[in-house]
């Protein structure tokens, strides 16, 4: 189906809309080097971009937005004029093509807050991508969507003018709040508008008292038709929000994004975009088995003879992905919203190999942690990081905010205390030593934790307290016999130099929360390490 771009100054290409995935297949194969596997799934490449490029990512700087904005290294301001001419140059490269794609679709389940989405690229492999993240419309609603609310011009094959750009670099991600658009030039890494959704909905949901989280969420199985006990999964990329939340034995409400309204959590996309390095069937199967027709493998290995997938090869980067829609995990919950959550987990991958495999968190502790968003980014999710790097990212989601991180902060301790949801700090990285002399938890340890958290035997599990950071470490976990792990000072072989590492890493942790203790309050400052 053609649709009619004149609008917005695409005159000459002609735009397919909402292409099926045949007719996508068809264009990657013959215009864009892409590969069919032996599973079915489309193998792409990204180009010279592998991951997101936040350096680049700016917001322009308008009068009606501008005193709401968390202005700074997150979102750095860009002048209007600079924001149009980039605009212009994406539109002109675009219908440069003889065939751009268009994808409507919606971003959020909750239909009293959805976003109407139009996505207009040149790539099939993008329009593809943007077809199993947002949220696919019946015939109907499509026949209704109208002008849509949001609108991404994706050339990303196009370089950005450097003197238009805060960054200087001919990359440019370009967000107008006041418009509902967003530019893309310099990088075809498709993330980065599957992230361009997520920030407007940073922007938008706090605004109608919804709180947006960049968390995975999934529902036990109570009966036939859900309602179960609800668990959110917080934590940056690489920490494995993805993996924890793909449980046969619940219902996965959706693997990343996620707002909590009166009524309960909804997911905000219509599919999962998860990693795929060292991906095994025994080791991850509902994702492992989500690979086949329709789904988009990113920046993966393939043998030229058999076309199978090499999930062990970095050799592109470590930061492989695979896009499927939400459906195609078996235990879905379709339509993806459920109820208030009873548990709310916080995972952070500590490099550093100090922190305990699982904590029981305080009201305050949980606000702390939350601000605070500590982890270690893992190799290949940015450009640049080949290795983990600690770092601190405000509610789990310091990329993506639009708004102080006091705001949305101030909307999950309201949840928390309103719904009694517990806390947890779950350590889903390194123990014995930090990385390069101890070794990562194992999943399977970390699975034990996580169903032992569902079932509610730690909610009154015997807890040692933490010397540094006072945190409560659990000490017993069913299933988990070697008690060691639980306890990050017997991990080590040496107790001193457990005590040195968790010092220097409780200074960062300080250094870091001075810039949020203001907005923060004295009983949450005084939950951190002492």
């Amino acid at each position: 189906m053609s649709i009619e771009l004149s609008g917005v100054g695409i005159t000459r290409a002609t735009a397919i809309r909402n292409a099926p995935p045949p007719r996508l297949y068809e264009a990657a194969l013959a215009d864009e080097r892409a590969v069919i596997v032996a599973s079915g799934a489309l193998a792409v490449r990204s180009g010279a971009r592998t991951g997101r490029s936040p350096s680049d990512k700016h917001v322009v700087q308008h009068p009606r937005s501008a005193g709401e904005v968390w202005w700074g290294s997150v979102n750095q301001p860009v002048a209007e004029p600079d924001f149009l001419a980039n605009r212009k140059r994406a539109v002109e490269f675009l219908d440069g093509h003889d065939v751009v794609h268009v994808v409507d679709g919606f971003a959020g389940w909750d239909p009293a807050t959805r976003v109407k989405v139009r996505v207009i690229c040149n790539r099939a492999y993008h329009a593809l991508f943007m077809r199993n993240m947002l949220i696919r419309p019946t015939a109907a609603e499509l026949a209704a969507f109208g002008d849509p609310d949001f609108v991404i011009y994706n050339a990303g094959a196009a370089t950005a003018d450097p003197t238009r750009s805060p960054s200087g670099s001919g990359t440019a991600i370009d967000l107008s709040l006041e418009r509902g658009e967003l530019v893309i030039l310099g990088t075809e890494y498709a993330g980065e508008m599957k992230k361009g959704v997520f920030t407007l909905m940073h922007w938008r949901l706090p605004g109608r008292g919804v709180l947006s989280m960049h968390c995975a969420a999934n529902e036990g199985l109570a009966h036939a038709g859900g309602g179960g006990d609800v668990a959110l999964f917080f934590g940056l990329s690489g920490t494995g929000k993805t993996t924890l939340s793909a449980d046969p034995r619940r219902r996965l409400i959706g693997d990343d994004e996620h707002g909590w309204g009166a009524d309960g959590v909804f997911n905000i996309e219509g599919g999962c975009y998860a990693k795929c390095i060292r991906l095994t069937p025994d080791r991850e199967p509902e994702i492992f088995r989500a690979i086949r027709f329709g789904t988009v493998l990113e920046n993966v290995v393939v043998d030229e003879t058999s076309r199978e997938v090499d999930y062990d090869s970095a050799a592109i980067t470590e930061n492989t992905r695979a896009a499927y829609p939400i459906d195609y995990i078996d235990n879905a919950r379709i339509p993806c919203v459920a109820g208030h959550p009873r548990n709310v987990i916080f995972l952070t991958c500590d490099a550093s190999g100090v922190l305990p495999p699982v904590s029981r968190l305080s009201r305050p502790q949980a606000m702390y942690h939350f601000l605070s968003g500590y982890t270690a980014r893992v190799a290949g999710t940015e450009m640049g990081v080949v290795e983990p790097q600690a770092a601190f990212s405000a509610c789990f989601s310091a990329a993506f905010l639009v708004r102080d991180p006091a705001v949305y902060a101030r909307l999950l301790a309201e949840r928390l205390e309103r719904h009694d949801a517990r806390a947890w700090l779950v350590n889903t990285g390194w123990t014995g030593g930090g990385h390069g002399q101890g070794r990562r938890i194992d999943l399977g340890a970390t699975r034990r934790i996580i169903d032992a958290i569902h079932a509610g035997w730690l909610d009154d599990a015997p807890t040692t307290r933490d010397p540094v950071f006072g945190l409560e470490g659990v000490t017993q976990v069913p299933g988990l016999a070697e008690e060691r792990l639980l306890d990050p000072r017997r991990a080590w072989s040496d107790t001193a130099a457990w005590e040195r590492a968790a010092r220097g890493l409780a200074g960062r942790f300080r250094d870091n929360f001075a810039r949020l203790a203001a907005g923060a309050g004295a009983d949450i400052a005084a939950a951190g390490p002492a």
